[in-house]
This record gives C-alpha cells, sequence and structure tokens, in this order.
C-alpha cells in the first residue's frame, strides 16, 4: 500500500502535501483527472463550493489556489484543518496578507463572483496531524456571503451518510498527480461506503488509520472516482447536505484505497 496522502497543496509552486503521519515527503500519487472521474460543474449548481486562496503564497497563474472549502452559514466557511498547517502556508493562517476565499466562480481565472478576505480562523482543537482525526477548521469571513450560498449540515443519524446512498465531491484539484491543477470547478460522483472498506484499506501499519467515529469513507467500489491533491478542505455532498470534507487517502480514484472524508457531523462544534 502506498503511504496516506493529505490532499491539499503546498509550497509557492503547488507542490503535493504528501505523507499524513506525518504531512512530509513522500512520492506524488497518480490521478486519472481532477477529482478523479469527474466532470465539468458550473458555480451555479453548487455555490456552497469555495476555493482557499493566497497569491503570495501559491501565485497567481491559478488565483492562489491551495484548497477547496465549503459554505455553512453567511461568514462561516468549512475546510480540512490540515490546509492551514505550517507545512502548508509556509507559517500561521494570519500570516498571510491576502488569505481570501473565492466564491461564485467557475474559473479560477474568470469573472464574476466575489473574493472575500479571511477574518479569523478556528481549528479544531481535537485535530491530530499524526493520523488526520478531526480534520476540520473554520474560517470566518470579513462579509457576508449571499445566504444561497449556505448548504445544510448532514446531522450524526442523517440517512444521507448511510452506506450505499449516492454522493458527490467537488473541487479544482490535481488532473495526473503530478501537479497538474484545473482551472474550473469539477465534481464526481462517488458513493458513502461502509467503514469496514476503508479499516481494511488503512489498518495503521504506517502509523495512520481509519476512524469511522470522525471520519467517513467514500469512493466508487469499482475505482476510478474520487477526490486528489488540491481538493482537500472540498465537500462531499449526498441528499443535499454536507455530510464530509476531503482529508486523506491512498493515492486517487484506487478501488483497494477509498477516499477517506472528515464527518463534519461528528466534529463541526454546536456554535461557531
Amino acid at each position: 500500500m502506498r503511504r496516506p496522502i493529505a490532499r491539499a497543496m503546498t509550497g509557492a509552486l503547488g507542490l503535493i502535501a504528501a505523507a499524513v503521519a506525518p504531512l512530509a515527503a513522500s512520492a506524488p500519487a497518480s490521478a486519472d483527472s481532477v477529482v478523479v472521474g469527474g466532470q465539468p460543474t458550473r458555480i451555479t449548481e453548487a455555490p456552497w463550493v469555495v476555493a482557499l486562496s493566497s497569491r503570495d503564497r501559491f501565485g497567481g497563474m491559478r488565483a492562489g489556489q491551495f484548497c477547496g472549502g465549503v459554505v455553512v452559514a453567511p461568514t462561516k466557511v468549512l475546510t480540512a484543518a490540515h490546509c492551514l498547517g505550517r507545512d502548508v502556508l509556509g507559517g500561521e493562517p494570519w500570516q498571510l496578507s491576502d488569505f481570501t476565499v473565492i466564491a461564485g466562480r467557475t474559473s479560477l481565472r474568470g469573472h464574476g463572483g466575489q473574493e472575500v478576505r479571511v477574518g479569523d480562523t478556528w481549528v479544531n482543537p481535537g485535530y491530530d496531524p499524526r493520523s488526520n482525526s478531526g480534520d476540520l477548521a473554520v474560517l470566518t469571513l470579513e462579509k457576508a456571503l449571499p445566504t444561497s450560498y449556505v448548504i445544510a449540515v448532514a446531522g450524526p443519524k442523517d440517512p444521507a451518510t448511510r452506506a450505499g446512498t449516492p454522493a458527490t465531491v467537488y473541487g479544482w484539484g490535481d488532473m495526473t498527480g503530478n501537479g497538474s491543477y484545473a482551472m474550473s470547478l469539477r465534481s464526481a460522483q462517488v458513493q458513502v461506503l461502509p467503514d469496514s472498506a476503508c479499516e481494511r484499506a488503512y489498518p495503521g501499519g504506517l502509523g495512520v488509520s481509519y476512524r469511522g467515529e470522525d471520519m467517513l469513507c467514500a469512493g466508487d467500489p469499482n475505482g476510478g472516482r474520487d477526490a486528489c491533491q488540491g481538493d482537500s478542505g472540498g465537500p462531499l455532498v449526498a441528499r443535499g447536505r454536507l455530510i464530509g470534507l476531503v482529508s486523506w487517502g491512498s493515492g486517487c480514484g484506487q478501488a483497494e484505497n477509498p477516499g477517506v472524508y472528515t464527518r463534519v457531523s461528528a466534529v463541526l462544534p454546536q456554535r461557531f
């Protein structure tokens, strides 16, 4: 089994953030396409999907995009905690002078939508960067987004989280696993998988294991559909509700190694 990888980008040139335990050097994973096995998606179909951006840190070619996020309240965006790590940002989030979210824009280099500055960040205090358990952060925006951008979050016993439920993952991630990233939003149809599928794939032999209490397993039982590098923090949606955030996995689109998502209902604070 290849070493599990976080699905964020790091470094000024958008290099791949690798092993989750720790998030350090490893070979890039192979992938077939952006949001592997996906298709182009207009932002009007999923207005709550946003891109996290810092042009100072990641350059202007892709508008500084390095992770995804999802709007759950007019001034609140959820993303993966590992997207805010020092190895990704090169320091603390508040040290990025141009840390923004790009909302309402299909193409990163397109027009329209809004770029809203991040005013504050909250990282789940239970987040463990060695295991990626509790991989969730909340961004507070300096300006409210339209309420039409907000998506509902599934509850802990919501049928949307049951194994076999069709789900969709969104992002602007890597097309090849070698640093070739998309300019426009993509989505891929997957399904919620039983915890046992990820328990088999990630038993802990390399220092990281799947934990069903705060992680969610999703993918295509036959492979070929998945999130990949650069998609971290992006939403996994089922039955019109947010059920997960892209977190980590081994490779991209491999049937034997499904994607691991943060189980939002288990980690999101009651008040944020």
